[in-house]
């Protein structure tokens, strides 16, 4: 049995299978990890201790869900993104790009139904640092220009999808070796039919 065996497509399968298995061990790895993380920003989310806002820090997400605060001196551009208020509706967060003592800086100034929101000369502003792609911003705590307060940033809607991954890669694990399986019991059948 094991002579009739392909050598060729059974090492391709199961270098497949095995890697198909070990990326789902790691998704489990991957899950811990952000449950931790998770756990983290939690705890930050109620620290009362306001940070000094991580205009150089080379990992400024380890300040994710802080208190800070950051004096706009100019404000160089402002812009609208969807975004929801205190009260859960959809709308526009109304953001600024500004001139702060070190950088530039993003600050989401507060909410509008209209994405043409009202200007804003910049000032001091309190808030909770949020995720920004690579980087941060800040979510005014008290809303600017007259708009109406913004959500407060939720580490809850960042994703834990990574048990769902493990049990996608173990499926494909799985199914590889049974269409193999079934591949190779029609190769054996067409030899006996042959032989």
């Amino acid at each position: 049995m094991i002579r009739k065996l392909p050598i060729v497509a059974t090492v391709i399968v199961v270098a497949a299978v095995a890697t198909m298995i070990a990326l789902g061990f790691w998704q489990l790895d991957r899950r811990a990890e952000k449950e931790a993380l998770l756990v983290r920003y939690d705890s930050a989310l109620v620290d009362p201790d306001p940070v000094a806002f991580p205009l150089s820090d080379s990992d400024p997400h380890r300040w994710l869900y802080r208190q800070s605060s950051l004096d706009c001196r100019e404000v160089l551009s402002q812009s609208a993104m969807s975004g929801r208020n205190a009260d859960g509706e959809p709308g526009w967060a109304m953001t600024a790009r500004c001139a702060v003592d070190g950088g530039e800086a993003e600050i989401d100034i507060g909410w509008s139904r209209n994405p043409n929101g009202p200007s804003w000369s910049g000032g001091t502003v309190a808030g909770t640092i949020a995720p920004l792609g690579e980087t941060v911003r800040l979510v005014a705590g008290e809303p600017q220009a007259e708009l109406e307060p913004l959500a407060r940033p939720d580490p809850s809607e960042i994703p834990n999808n990574h048990l769902a991954y493990a049990f996608q890669w173990f499926f494909f694990a799985i199914t590889a070796l049974v269409i193999y399986a079934l591949a190779l019991k029609r190769r054996l059948a067409r030899k006996g039919e042959q032989g």
